[in-house]
């Protein structure tokens, strides 16, 4: 069974935001709109965030992609009246949408914040409807959503493995925003192969976890800058 988990490396990081563009089109995300944005409101499932190095004039801009962190001890689920979200076999934080009610307790026992709210019906003009991920259900006013590391990828690929009749390999699976990742700074895989790729980069002494101190268990490792090593 495989233990899916994702690296992302802050020195290689530019906060070009691709991957919140991404993950967008990938997963069905509507545009909330200026008159929203205006009140604060947002529909993203990741984020980036951006924080100063230094002082000036010697200041550098440094980004950091927050996402759900599928934790193994997630604070979000004990909360959830009606089980929608769990831990499921391979260490993703499921989210089962119909069984949601919106009770928003989730969202408040999730120190990351990368839970949000769908206040509002979802709508398409044309031809923009032309572009939704028939893979991925539109989610309905009045439920919780987030990050699953693009479930419908991952079994998407394990079908053609088994089409094909043969093991799932290391680089089969890519979220949407690994794959848009135009400096290589985010990699995903199975974190039980030491051969993978992601598995090297999580064992590297840069290696860290988003408010470890809290014991969340997080399969989101960070790398930290560092401009004198590649890993």
């Amino acid at each position: 069974m495989a233990k899916w988990g994702m690296v992302i490396d802050l020195d290689r990081c530019t906060g070009c935001e691709a991957c919140v563009v991404a993950c967008r089109a990938e997963n069905n995300l509507p545009v909330v709109g200026p008159e929203e944005s205006a009140k604060g409101r947002q529909l993203n499932w990741i984020r980036v965030e951006r924080y100063w190095e230094g002082e000036f004039p010697d200041v550098r801009a440094r980004f950091m992609p927050v996402l759900c962190q599928q934790c193994d001890s997630a604070p979000c689920e004990p909360v959830c009246p009606t089980y929608a979200t769990y831990n499921n076999p391979e260490g993703l934080n499921a989210q089962v949408y119909n069984r949601c009610v919106g009770t928003r307790f989730c969202a408040n026992n999730c120190p990351y914040t990368v839970r949000v709210f769908n206040w509002f019906d979802p709508h398409w003009e044309e031809p923009l409807d032309q572009q939704l991920n028939p893979d991925v259900s539109i989610r309905s006013k009045g439920i919780m959503e987030k990050c699953t590391f693009c479930v419908q990828r991952i079994r998407r690929a394990r079908h053609g493995a088994e089409e094909a009749e043969r093991d799932l390999q290391d680089g089969d699976i890519q979220p949407a925003c690994v794959q848009s990742c135009p400096a290589d700074a985010m990699v995903f895989g199975d974190l039980e192969d030491k051969d993978s790729r992601v598995s090297k980069r999580a064992r590297s002494r840069r290696a860290f976890h988003s408010m470890e101190e809290l014991g969340t268990k997080p399969s989101v490792v960070y790398l930290r800058e560092d401009e004198w090593s590649e890993e």
